[in-house]
């Protein structure tokens, strides 16, 4: 059975924080800069539910989507 993140774990920050000119979105997370600085305030569903909208959001905004934290440490 699958556990839901704790808010500590549910984060998509992969610490490379750039915020693309066009697209508004973090390159490293594709958060927006208002969601980076609501994110200690938001819950865990509302954390959850803005992560569930990263990739699709990269993905239209033409952006590289980060690996998973595994096949980060996997290349290290």
């Amino acid at each position: 059975m699958t556990q839901e993140p704790t808010p500590q774990q549910a984060t998509p920050c992969i610490a490379v924080c750039f915020i693309d000119p066009k697209s508004k979105l973090c390159l490293g997370c594709g958060r927006t800069l208002p969601e980076i600085a609501r994110w200690h305030a938001m819950d865990n569903a509302e954390r959850l539910a803005v992560m569930a909208t990263l990739h699709q959001r990269m993905q239209d905004a033409g952006l590289p989507i980060p690996a998973p934290p595994a096949e980060r440490q996997a290349r290290s």
